[in-house]
């Protein structure tokens, strides 16, 4: 029998640079199987997942904006790449045995399929992973935002902010030794002393609608395992 676990469905929010490892640009295959191991890892607990993934490892559109490119279509080149990205984590989940289905907010029938909130919820309830790619679907909304409208709207019990460190710290961890981490921290405090977690549309999001955010450190290969079974892990904004 599963396991008791906190949570039984949630989202996860993977940035595009998660999935580039120490390389520049691109994916890591090692980066992305690991990924993929995990996600299983807690599914075959009987948590639905869905994920939302960003695509800055291949194009970031504020970068666009940069060198002189209209925000809008920069944003839209954004977009584009989170479906590259979501086309290959779930190729990699489904090599270990379990089905996906990418759903993007944009449509492109010949590889994802149009974003339905309640076929998104029918996929979870049938035991498959859900791939959000394209964030909203529409420019000046980043994939953050995203993550928050798309748990409000499946009826994720949290929002799992995979980052690279193990949680919110009052400042830098990698610059000041002495950063301290919160266990636990309240939407507002988080807004007001300017920690940059998630963006702040959606860290109102998930207050509005009671969601905590989960922040974790995916680097480590056993950190959605322990969150998942009410293990101390990271940060809990509530």
């Amino acid at each position: 029998m599963p396991r008791a676990v906190r949570y039984k469905r949630i989202l996860l929010k993977l940035s595009g640079e998660a999935l580039k490892g120490d390389s520049d640009f691109g994916i890591d295959p090692k980066i992305l199987s690991d990924l993929a191991s995990q996600i299983v890892r807690i599914v075959e607990l009987k948590v639905s997942v869905a994920i939302v993934v960003g695509g800055g490892n291949i194009f970031r559109g504020i970068k666009g904006v940069s060198i002189g490119m209209d925000m809008v279509t920069s944003d839209y080149m954004g977009m584009l790449a989170t479906v590259i990205n979501g086309l290959a984590l779930a190729d990699a989940i489904e090599k270990k045995g379990v089905d996906t289905r990418v759903m993007s907010a944009i449509e492109m029938r010949q590889i994802a399929e149009p974003y339905i909130r309640r076929r998104a919820i029918r996929h979870l309830e049938k035991g498959r992973i859900v791939i959000f790619v394209a964030g909203t679907g529409s420019p000046y909304f980043t994939t953050d935002t995203a993550a928050g409208l798309r748990a409000a709207e499946i009826g994720a019990d949290a929002v799992f902010k995979a980052t690279k460190v193990g949680g919110v710290y009052d400042k830098d961890p990698k610059t000041n030794s002495d950063a301290k981490r919160f266990s636990t921290i309240s939407y507002i405090d988080l807004i007001q002393k300017q920690l940059h977690v998630m963006d702040y549309t959606a860290v109102s999001l998930c207050m509005e609608r009671k969601v905590p955010i989960v922040v974790l450190d995916i680097t480590r290969s056993e950190s959605l395992f322990n969150v998942v079974s009410g293990k101390e892990e990271g940060t809990v904004v509530k």
